[in-house]
Order: C-alpha cells, then structure tokens, then sequence
C-alpha cells in the first residue's frame, strides 16, 4: 500500500463531513465487520461518507494517491466485496434517506438503505417497487446487480423500476444517468453491478401496493419432497402473475404453527405470496394444500412490510456464509431429484436450499434491453450453506459446490450476479452473458483505469 503522510490524511478529514477511520480508532472493528463472517479484511482507512461531496473527496483521494478502493452498501454482500485489505473503503451506511412522491409514484433512495428503509416510507402510501425478499438487504446492491423478489412476476425485476441515477464517477464527474442522459451508463447500472461508479441517489418507479397481502407458509414432509416439487413444476405454468410462490429445503424451524415433533426435520416449505386483494388470493392458493401432507401452514393476510421482514431472522450477521446458484428456464426430474437428495444431507441446520420463481413480466423484457441478462430464467437456485464454527468450513462448502455440480447439467449455465462468492470470478462472464462485451466497452468510457475493481470485475475494453 502507498504511505500515507499525516498531511494527506488531514486534508482528507477536512474535506468530509463524515468520519475517516484508521486501525486502532474507536469504530473501526466496527466498520469492517460485515454480514458474512467469513469475510475478515484489514482497510488503511474507511471514510463513513455522510454526503455525496464525502463520497467525491473519498473516490479522489483513492484516485489520486493509488490506494485500492471498495464500496460498502448497507447489506448482505456475500462475496465480502464491500471490504479490501490495505486501501480505502467508502462506508455509504449513514446515508439511507427515502423519500416518496405520491403524486408521480416515485422513490429517491440514498445509496446506504435497506429494504426496510424503502418499505417503511414507502408503505406509509401504499406503494412498493420489486425489490428482495429480506428487509435487511441493501437497495444499492440489490438493484445494481438487477434486484428481483416478491412482486418481480407483476413488475419485473428492480431495475426494470429504475427510472435513473445520481452517479459519481472515476474521474469525479457527478453523472445523472437516465434514458435520456448518458444512456449507456444507465443501462450498464442496471445489472453490471458497481463497477461504473458511486451511485449516490436512486430514482425508483412506485406501484399501488398493500398495505395487507397474502403471504405465508405451507410445510410438507420432506419424504414427500418429490411429489410436491413436480406438482409446484405445474402449478407454476399457469398461475397468474400476482401470484408468486417460492420453496426452501431445509431443516425445520421451531415455528409456533408445527408440531414440536416436526422441529428440525427436514421439509419442503412453500412461500407463498399474492400481490392483489387477500380474498380474491386466497382460493387460488387452495390446491396447493393438495400438494403432499400438510405438517402446518401459516397463510393469510397480513402487511406487507411484516411479509419482507418474515426471512430476516434466517440471515441475521455474524454466521459463516458460502452460497452457490443456477438459474433454470424448467425443472426436470433429474433436477428436482438431486435437490431432495442433497437437502437430506444438509451439512449444517442452518443451511438450506432456495429455488426463487421469477419469469413473468420479468421475462417479457428483452436480453438486452438492460445489463441484467437473464430473461430466459423462471427459477434461480441459490444454496445458502451457513454455519457457525471455522471447523465447519471444509464440510459445508465442499457440500455446496457437490450440490451444484449435480445440478449443473440442469441449468441454463447463467448465474444472478449478486449470488457470486468472492472464489467465482470465472463465472462473471456468466453473469452477463453476450452483454459482456458492451459492458465492457462502457467500463473502458467510464472507468478505463479499473479504478472500480472491488466487485465482481468488469475489466475495461483493450
């Protein structure tokens, strides 16, 4: 790493209103701790931004004096991409302003909050945008690696409900990116991660919302696995859109509405979700019950800012995370075969695997109408492996990456950027499939010394 002289770092401070931390100062420990434990990297400095002129003095004097950058959001980052050793981090944590227009439907969000920030403001009108499905998720990177949950298959992905961007880039420009203003840039934010600047304002479209849906759980025995998952493949070819309806393998949780005897015991849970009037959901959740014998569900209306949150205490920080993910356009047999076989041999209590259904008006969009690529996909898998012991290490993550080569053969061979560990580097073309290459030239206008390469790396055109 470059020195560092005492004068640079006063000017540095100086310059930002926030605060600029160095090993040894009170909140530093603090500041690079991060949601997956198995991330446990050492900054020179972090700069705590609390405006967008922290964040342009802080891009500057990475820039200018040669030090590695990162950017940290306000979320999960599996990858551990928030952090790096030795350089500068810009901590966009304080900054997590929402601010909702009822009248145009719209939401400007700072680039540090979470889904429980938006939710909460947003909610107070009634409104919502497609964002994920835990409330401790951070919209900025969420919707920069293309965003997709609940409400996806009635509005599309998240960054099908981006309208534009306040950007901050490399060479310190302040950039509003836009259909209408530097075009390029705005369609490479909307999925191709962050590696075209700081994004210090999101501009999203708003949609009529709750406040009261249709969610809940729906638990089979997992001896039943196959029969459910094949009768969940057809039920999906023709639900409607409003309606969404994931499933997790796991071990059971100790929930209020099971039998004690079912507590951790491996099952098949749906989640189930309708975006419209309770009562006009609820008889077309009713053959779903027909799926396998019921062990206990728990559905009915509720808020929705309840139903974003019901996840959160699955991924609460400080365990040890490692993820691996497919995206499918069908589930065939031998697919759904391999999936009750692995969740059967899950090698901590805490994992479990996740198929998310995405597809409709998600699916209507065009490859490459956005950075976001993967039009094709109608379920991604993600397997969330997470323990709590360093002696766990070996055990979950070999049976993470054996799960995903038995159902590699299956997939479409494209991945959801966002699902990327930190040791898959070699699946970023992947990730962006034929809209690499123009990613790639934009990287080379916008960012063409990689200044930007703590990310799943889009490296500049030669």
């Amino acid at each position: 790493m470059p020195a560092i002289s005492k004068d640079l770092l006063a000017s540095l401070r100086t310059a930002v209103r926030g605060k600029v931390l160095l090993p040894g100062d009170p909140g530093y420990d603090e500041s690079r701790a991060i949601w997956n434990a198995m991330v446990d990297k050492r900054p020179a400095l972090v700069v705590q931004c609390a405006g967008v002129a922290d964040i342009e003095a802080a891009v500057a004097f990475a820039r200018d004096n040669g030090l590695l950058l990162a950017v940290r959001g306000g979320g999960h980052n599996i990858a551990g991409k928030a952090l790096c050793d030795d350089g500068l981090v810009i901590d966009l944590t304080a900054m997590r302003a929402v601010h909702i227009d009822t009248g145009t439907r719209r939401a400007w969000v700072e680039p540090g909050a979470l889904l429980a920030d938006f939710d909460h403001e947003a909610q107070a009108c009634g409104l919502a945008t497609p964002l994920g499905i835990n409330s401790t998720t951070g919209v900025a990177g969420l919707t920069l690696g293309g965003g997709f949950g609940w409400l996806t298959r009635k509005y599309g992905m998240t960054v099908d409900n981006l309208l534009s961007a306040q950007v901050v880039t490399a060479n310190g420009q302040r950039l509003h990116a836009s259909e209408q203003e530097h075009s390029d840039l705005f369609w490479a934010l909307r999925g191709g991660g962050g590696n075209f600047g700081v994004v210090t304002l999101f501009e999203f479209r708003l949609h009529a919302v709750g406040p009261q849906i249709l969610a809940g759980l729906l638990v089979f025995p997992a001896a039943e696995g196959r029969a459910v998952l094949s009768e969940y493949r057809m039920f999906t070819e023709t639900m409607p859109e409003d309606l969404n309806i994931w499933v997790v393998l796991r071990k059971a949780p100790p929930l209020p509405f099971l039998p004690t005897a079912v507590h951790g015991t491996d099952v098949v849970v749906l989640a189930v979700f309708y975006a419209g009037d309770p009562a006009q959901g609820e008889p077309l959740l009713a053959p779903l019950r027909g799926f396998g014998t019921l062990l206990g569900e728990h559905v009915g209306a509720m808020p929705y800012v309840a139903w974003q949150q019901a996840f959160d205490p699955l991924l609460t920080p400080g365990a040890r995370n490692y993820w691996k993910s497919h995206n499918f356009t069908q589930l065939p047999d031998e697919a759904i075969e391999a999936m009750i076989d692995y969740s059967g041999r899950l090698p901590s209590p805490h994992s479990e695997i996740f198929i998310g259904h995405v597809g409709g008006r998600a699916g209507t969009v065009a490859a490459d109408a956005t950075a976001y690529h993967h039009r094709d996909a109608r379920f991604v898998m993600n397997v969330h492996t997470r323990w709590e012991s360093p002696g766990e290490d070996a055990a979950c993550v070999a049976w993470a990456r054996d799960f995903f080569r038995a159902t590699e053969p299956y997939a479409t061979g494209g991945v959801y950027v966002n699902f990327l560990t930190e040791d898959e580097a070699g699946r970023i073309g992947a990730a962006y499939g034929a809209n690499f290459e123009r990613l790639s030239r934009i990287k080379q206008k916008y960012d063409p010394d990689n200044l930007f390469r703590v990310n799943q790396n889009i490296a500049p055109a030669a």
